[in-house]
């Protein structure tokens, strides 16, 4: 802990030289992803990286860094130097891992670049379940309290989150169980838990075979990925848990190289070849620009610390 703050403080200050540092300085961009290779995360950062890449003419290689629902990840990038060279995928995560204790700092040991997307968690069950509705859920989680388990992507992670946002917001009490990133899809197909909270990518191919349904979105409107599929506010539930993701930098980095990743970033997202991509990958671009992505960050990071507090999940940063 004490080292990691000694290394907060040691970044504070951007040497001179650094400021004036050509960018990119010759050699390939690192760009820290939180989540395992193949996960929604890493796929949709290895398209806008190969689109900045060839914008910027050099190599932006994605390092995935997963585990404590992103803290391994950001704890790792807060160390690196703010020199435009170190990307971060960032995502409400900073957030539900700070306020869940699971990270000793905020959002704002980072300097906010682009929102590039969102995406929207869904509640899945097996096929072959007799829930064949979020009511049909619902009604077995009122009936047997805390019998009821679902899988998330490990506490304190958004898909954590929206879990419990979901299950309060229809007074229904269930076990939450948290998995890594990877073990999530096989605990829901082995028959571990019986649902699970997830980003649509990582099950729609289970979809597509019947091997799983999907019952809710918890986002403001239906989402193209399974438009058949009600929102919660359609069951009559205040449960909206979109989850957006975005490029940041470790504090220090000078401002002129945030403002041309930013540049590549708006260009990248707004190519047709992008929104081709995100279209398969089952996304939505959404580009923000670094100072109206800053607000929101801040926005929502006051709203999960509100909502961690009232469901007694906060716990003192580690």
């Amino acid at each position: 802990m004490s080292r990691l703050l000694a290394v907060l403080a040691g970044l504070a200050t951007v040497p001179a030289a650094l400021a004036q540092e050509p960018f990119p300085a010759g050699r390939p961009i690192e760009f820290v992803v939180l989540f395992p290779a193949g996960s929604s995360a890493d796929v949709t950062a290895r398209v806008l990286a190969e689109g900045m890449g060839k914008r910027l003419g050099t190599q932006i290689v994605v390092v995935n860094r997963p585990g404590g629902g992103g803290a391994v990840g950001y704890r790792y990038a807060v160390s690196q130097a703010p020199d435009g060279h170190h990307l971060v995928w960032n995502s409400n995560s900073i957030s539900t891992t700070y306020h869940t204790g699971t990270l000793p700092f905020d959002y704002r040991s980072f300097v906010p670049v682009a929102r590039v997307q969102i995406e929207t968690p869904f509640l899945f069950v097996r096929s072959n379940t007799a829930w064949k509705s979020v009511r049909d859920i619902l009604q077995y989680a009122k009936a047997s309290p805390g019998k009821l388990t679902v899988g998330n992507s490990g506490f304190g992670s958004h898909t954590h989150l929206s879990s419990v946002w979901l299950f309060r917001a229809a007074g229904a009490q269930i076990t939450d169980v948290p998995f890594s990133a990877a073990q999530v899809v096989p605990s829901l197909l082995g028959g571990e838990v019986d649902a699970v909270v997830q980003l649509p990518s990582a099950l729609a191919g289970h979809v597509k075979t019947g091997a799983v349904r999907a019952l809710v979105a918890l986002s403001a409107t239906r989402d193209r990925s399974f438009p058949d599929v009600p929102t919660a506010k359609e069951a009559g539930l205040s449960a909206v848990a979109e989850l957006w993701r975005g490029v940041v930098v470790p504090k220090g980095t000078p401002q002129r190289i945030v403002a041309k990743l930013e540049g590549v970033i708006r260009d990248t997202v707004q190519d047709p070849g992008f929104a081709r991509a995100a279209e398969r990958l089952l996304v939505t671009p959404a580009f923000l620009p670094a100072a109206e992505f800053g607000r929101l960050v801040a926005r929502e990071d006051a709203e999960i610390a509100k909502a961690v507090e009232s469901m007694g999940l906060r716990k003192s940063p580690k």
